[in-house]
C-alpha cells in the first residue's frame, strides 16, 4: 500500500508481536499493527531483505515455536512511541528508500510528535522524535 495513504487516518489501537524466549524479557515488538477509527489495520514490519514492509493485514494470533520460544499478540501499552499517539490523526507521512532494498524507514507525523519506523539489521525499530 502507499504510505501516504495513512494521512489523515485517525489512530485508535495499537497491537504488537514480540518473540519471548526463555525467561528472557521481550525485545521491542516484531510487528506493530496500527488500527484506526474505520477499523482498517496497517502492518508495519520488516522483510527478509530488510526493508519496511506497510500492508493492510488484520494482526494474527500468537504461536508457539517450539524450542524457540513463542510469539505473542497484544495491544500495546506504554511498549512504543505509538502509544502516545492513539487518538491523534496522521499528518504527514514521510519515507526513506534505498536503491536495492525499497523502503527502509517510515517517519509518521502527529500534532503532539513524530514516531519513525525503520529497519534496522533487520529487525523493526521504533523512534519517538
Amino acid at each position: 500500500m502507499s504510505a501516504q495513504s495513512l494521512v489523515g487516518r485517525r489512530l485508535v489501537h495499537v497491537v504488537g508481536s514480540w518473540h519471548v524466549y526463555g525467561g528472557a524479557a521481550p525485545e521491542g515488538p516484531l510487528d506493530v499493527w496500527l488500527v484506526d477509527d474505520q477499523g482498517a489495520a496497517v502492518l508495519i514490519t520488516t522483510g527478509s531483505d530488510w526493508c519496511l514492509i506497510v500492508e493492510m493485514s488484520e494482526p494474527h494470533a500468537g504461536y508457539d515455536m517450539g524450542e524457540s520460544g513463542l510469539v505473542t499478540v497484544g495491544a500495546i501499552g506504554k511498549e512504543t512511541p505509538f502509544a502516545e499517539h492513539v487518538g491523534e490523526t496522521v499528518l504527514a507521512v514521510r519515507e526513506d528508500h534505498e536503491p536495492h532494498t525499497g523502503r527502509v524507514a517510515l517517519e509518521l507525523s502527529f500534532p503532539t510528535g513524530r514516531v519513525r519506523c525503520d529497519s534496522w539489521a533487520g529487525d523493526l525499530r521504533l523512534t519517538a522524535l
